[in-house]
């Protein structure tokens, strides 16, 4: 049985499958009980509907960290560029009005609370700790690198670090996802829960 949510998720723009967001959804309602979840790239929202529903479930809060200047995949002439989020005034990227939109449309404001920064600038003074990251930023290297090592330290023991668009297999897609979660299992800090297609779960032990 397919989970219910506040809006038809098919008409939020993203890139993740239904059986991702199911899990981040199931991972969300118990990660709540261990401190606050925090995701880095938002983008439309549709991760942040799945999660923030969850929140609301369990009375959590959700922490949205996003520039919405879009990754470097979404910029002009590059493969995943959407028009429709271009600012032809100011010549860049802004996902935060359709981002805001879809979360008023959800009713889910109230267990939301977006970041609109870099997630190094936003990492900087962080004190608040977490009982999920979900990390699915930029995907240079530079990019999750830093996602990784500005947010994992902020887990609290049995808490739930998940890692996006990893492909082990290069000729699927970029790699600098799977080389955080390689470097997250190689640090002995985090204990793997599964993989949901593209998805890697990992518990901070």
């Amino acid at each position: 049985m397919s989970l219910e949510l506040p809006i038809d998720i098919h008409t939020v723009k993203g890139f993740l499958a239904a059986s991702e967001g199911e899990a981040l959804h199931h991972l969300a309602v118990e990660a709540c009980g261990l401190g606050a979840c925090l995701e880095v790239g938002s983008y439309c929202g549709k991760s942040t509907v799945y999660l923030a529903s969850a929140c609301k479930l369990v009375d959590g809060v959700l922490y949205a960290v996003d520039h919405h200047r879009g990754s470097e995949e979404h910029q002009p002439g590059e493969e995943y560029h959407d028009p429709e989020l271009f600012d032809e005034d100011i010549q860049l990227m802004d996902s935060f009005r359709t981002f805001r939109t879809n979360i008023r449309a959800a009713q889910l404001e109230d267990w939301v609370v977006p970041v609109v920064a870099p997630s190094s600038v936003v990492a900087r003074r962080w004190n608040t700790p977490l009982g999920l990251v979900f990390i699915d930023g930029g995907h240079s290297r530079e990019a999750a690198m830093t996602d990784y090592r500005c947010w994992a330290r902020h887990i609290v023991p049995g808490g739930y670090l998940a890692i996006h668009d990893i492909f082990p297999d290069p000729a699927d897609g970029g790699q600098a996802p799977y080389e955080i979660y390689n470097l997250a299992l190689a640090s002995a800090q985090f204990e793997l829960v599964e993989t949901v297609d593209t998805l890697g779960i990992l518990r901070r032990v």
